[in-house]
């Protein structure tokens, strides 16, 4: 018991060894859709071509696709947003867009639907596809 007293006493304070490192994708691009009025003004609005991710929490590949996009939009570094639609929140825009089911990826620009992307996708193909959208706005 003395041994572990000592080497409790020998042990630096936790928060001295914490750092805080971030490797993920720059998030400034990515958000997820509060409202139909914040949809319109960050997606409907925008003059810049903008990703939207249909998804459900309770999707399994919805989950699968999620990493995937993020660092795809992540490696356009700006060009092109990510806009995170869950459906069981949203309806209304789920019906708008005629959602019938997940994951569906819709390019938008300038207020339009320009392509449509349905199910869970390779990350080759996802490449492609949003390297095709933002080569439009050229």
């Amino acid at each position: 018991m003395a041994a572990v007293q000592r080497f409790l006493n020998l042990r630096a304070p936790l928060g001295t060894f914490v750092r805080g490192i971030s490797t993920g994708v720059p998030r400034f691009e990515i958000f997820k859709v509060q409202s139909p009025e914040e949809f319109n003004e960050k997606v409907r609005n925008s003059k810049d071509p903008v990703i939207v991710d249909f998804f459900a929490t309770w999707c399994a590949p919805c989950r699968m696709l999620t990493p995937r996009i993020e660092t795809i939009i992540g490696e356009n570094e700006g060009k092109i947003k990510l806009a995170k639609v869950d459906i069981d929140e949203h309806t209304d825009l789920a019906l708008d867009y005629e959602v019938a089911s997940v994951p569906v990826l819709l390019a938008i620009r300038n207020g339009k639907v320009e392509q449509r992307l349905v199910g869970l996708q390779d990350t080759d193909k996802l490449r492609t596809w949003v390297q095709n959208v933002v080569g439009k706005t050229k």
